[in-house]
């Protein structure tokens, strides 16, 4: 490598860091994705992809909400990213409707209600914002926010991680020695709905939904300890925010779709060439 190139890379890599927007975007979403892929751990293992998908869109009117009444855009979006849990858990108790229609039914319900709030309610709600997300105008009290809740959310998933990491695993067993696993399964409801919060600044509700899941899913098929499974998922999510931003910075490209696609091609090659569980590895093993 010639002096040139070594030039070429540095100025791509540190050119960006002059500006205080870029530092900023970069520090929020590397955290954030470092959040999202912790908790994407147990999203994976108890299955709750759907889930995911209905807690990120149900927040939307909650935004909306929270910007009429004057309020911070975080709690509006937590009070309905909650309150759609409780709904969900309502209507599965009450009626004979399986649990995956049921979300299907509220999510869409309260995307659209957060649609019908944009158009009718004035404002300067720029709705490609809430869908897609904007790290790069995040402003300082927003990363105030997203530090708070970040460092709750990761605090409350380590004092609980075993009894969180049995209830996923074995919800049955948890519960026949005196885990409260109702406890733990509104808990992890909640902090995934905190989640959906601090990914709403950075790609938006539309895809925060691929942060909470594409990470643990792409470190799911590279280890089977659960150990392990944490630190690449973490490590992936957080490398692909943070290239991600860069790639948005330099294509001028959207960034949340951005960090998004990176995140995808990190799992489309896990996919393929994971050790153990890669498709290109289990065709060759059963080769002659």
């Amino acid at each position: 490598m010639n002096v040139l190139s070594v030039i070429n890379i540095s100025s791509l890599l540190l050119d960006p860091l002059s500006h205080e927007f870029m530092r900023r975007a970069l520090m929020v979403s590397a955290l954030v994705g470092a959040v999202c892929g912790l908790l994407s751990c147990y999203m994976t293992l108890k299955g709750w992809a759907l889930m995911g998908d209905a807690v990120s869109h149900a927040v939307m009117p909650g935004v909306v909400v929270a910007y009429a009444l004057g309020l911070p855009f975080s709690l509006g979006a937590f009070v309905f990213g909650v309150g759609s849990v409780a709904l969900i858990g309502f209507v599965k108790q009450k009626s004979r409707i399986k649990e995956d229609t049921v979300i299907g039914l509220v999510f869409t319900g309260f995307f659209a209600l957060g649609l019908v709030l944009v158009s009718k309610i004035k404002s300067n709600i720029d709705l490609m914002h809430i869908l897609f997300g904007s790290p790069l105008g995040i402003s300082l009290s927003d990363v105030n926010q997203t530090l708070i809740i970040s460092f709750f959310v990761v605090i409350t998933l380590l004092v609980f991680r075993k009894d969180l990491m049995l209830y996923c695993f074995d919800p049955t067993h948890a519960r026949s020695i005196g885990i409260n696993t109702g406890l733990l399964h509104y808990l992890l409801l909640t902090l995934l709905s905190l989640a959906a919060v601090v990914g709403l600044q950075t790609v938006g509700i539309i895809l925060v939904v691929a942060m909470l899941i594409t990470p643990g899913a792409t470190a799911y098929l590279l280890t089977d300890k659960f150990n392990r499974m944490t630190i690449l998922a973490v490590l992936s999510s957080s490398i692909s925010s943070v290239i991600g931003v860069y790639i948005s910075y330099w294509s001028d490209i959207e960034t949340g779709g951005s960090i998004v696609l990176v995140q995808t091609v990190i799992f489309l090659i896990a996919f393929l060439f994971a050790p153990r569980y890669g498709i290109l590895k289990v065709h060759s093993s059963i080769k002659p």
